[in-house]
């Protein structure tokens, strides 16, 4: 026993803290700024949950005045001892946008309005910027807006469809931001948490121009039966309100890079695991099933490896849904994948894993994840818990408390979605 809890899990953590590392801001920022010809005065934009670390990074290496903003989910902002310097640093509500999401979105229009003399403006985006920065269209609500987006995640929509209806009932993203900022060209540099990676889809795009349509928002709220589908039709059914396309001349000048992905952490996970022994399998970066589906099917994969006499890592990222088709406890898709994965393993022996969101939150709780151990369920059964009635209740939380089984890092202040590693040492 004190093997399995202690070696193993230990070197879970370690791939772990190896990926966190190389998609930290302080990593892959500095390099990209570096190699720009003109640093002169700048104003700074940005949403997302790494947005903190990045502005403080950004106002570090830059040479010249600095202004601005950027606004994070609460308790990612500054550490104690960092600067931002001239870039000031919000907090608001993340995943559902609250006032003070409200408040800095009308901010970061009012910035990028107001570029003046030599100054070129910056935009940092990460992961969580949808919700953390909102301007919903007129004569949309607040409410209006918040609700279609919060009905969309509780039915398991893809990141994907979610943010392709949040474009078009908002004015900042969508590209919108960018447009608002005109003449003025905007540099993007984003670190992703979608799957694929396509710029557009981090943070929905503020300053990124959209292919998708008004009919593709329409028919998402559809096939997930939107119950107040009318009251959007005021900005859905409206042509003029439709987001700035790539054939905008307005975006020719603009520039987006992305400097940090899942692939990222995936790459420096299967480095360190190498280095360690390991036969490294990647299963892809942009994995997007349902939690409890996956954890099933990788526990499959892991039982094929599992005593062939390699030590085998199996390495996979993206993000997956969680269907809440009954009011649940507390938990999150990473705990809901390893609930999964336990219970396709049973109790196969020498089958480790870790599943975690590089966020530091998973859910609502305070975790970023946990690990699976043999002897999950027996440890569970001490606790008088059983595993598969908590998934079912989405309760897992309670489970993997009670085992001592939760990876909690804080806020991680990146965010390249979901890290998962599974280790067969026999």
């Amino acid at each position: 026993m004190p093997n399995e809890r202690t070696s193993a899990p230990a070197l879970l953590r370690q791939a772990f803290g190896q990926a966190l590392a190389a998609a930290a801001p302080d990593v892959c920022l500095p390099a990209v700024l570096e190699r720009l010809e003109r640093r002169g005065p700048a104003v700074v934009i940005g949403a997302g949950k790494a947005a903190a670390a990045m502005a403080a990074v950004f106002a570090a290496s830059w040479p010249a005045p600095v202004r601005g903003m950027v606004v994070t989910r609460y308790g990612h902002g500054l550490r104690p001892g960092e600067d931002a310097g001239g870039i000031g640093i919000v907090e608001a509500g993340h995943p559902s946008p609250d006032e003070a999401s409200l408040a800095a979105g009308a901010r970061l229009l009012e910035l990028a309005t107001s570029l003046r003399g030599e100054e070129s403006l910056y935009c940092l985006i990460s992961g969580g910027g949808s919700a953390l920065a909102c301007a919903p269209l007129n004569p949309l609500t607040f409410e209006q807006k918040r609700a279609a987006a919060n009905f969309l995640i509780r039915c398991g929509a893809d990141i994907r469809e979610i943010n392709c209806v949040r474009k078009h009932l908002s004015g900042i993203k969508g590209g919108r931001l960018a447009a608002a900022a005109r003449p003025a060209a905007v540099t993007t540099y984003a670190i992703s948490d979608v799957p694929g990676d396509a710029p557009a889809d981090i943070a929905s795009g503020p300053t990124l121009s959209d292919p998708s349509t008004q009919a593709d928002a329409l028919a998402i709220l559809e096939r997930y039966d939107y119950p107040a589908r009318a009251e959007l039709d005021a900005v859905l059914g409206e042509p003029d309100l439709e987001t700035p396309k790539p054939d905008d001349p307005g975006f020719a000048s603009d520039s987006v890079a992305v400097i940090a992905s899942a692939a990222t952490a995936l790459d420096a996970a299967e480095r360190f695991l190498r280095e360690q022994g390991f036969e490294v399998l990647n299963l892809g970066d942009d994995l997007d099933s349902e939690a409890e589906t996956l954890g099933r099917e990788h526990a499959r994969l892991a039982k094929a490896h599992a005593g062939a006499g390699a030590r085998v890592a199996l390495l996979s990222g993206g993000e997956t849904r969680v269907v809440l088709d009954k009011k649940g406890g507390r938990g999150g898709r990473n705990l809901e994948y390893l609930s999964g994965l336990a219970l396709e393993l049973g109790s196969c022996p020498g089958v480790f894993a870790l599943a975690a969101d590089t966020d530091g939150i998973d859910g609502h709780g305070d975790h970023a994840g946990g690990f699976v151990v043999p002897s999950i369920r027996k440890l569970g059964a001490r606790q008088g818990l059983g595993l598969d009635s908590l998934l079912d209740a989405h309760d897992t939380y309670r489970f993997f408390d009670a085992c001592d089984l939760l990876i909690r890092t804080g806020p991680t202040r990146t965010n390249v979605n979901d890290f998962r590693l599974i280790v067969c040492l026999q």
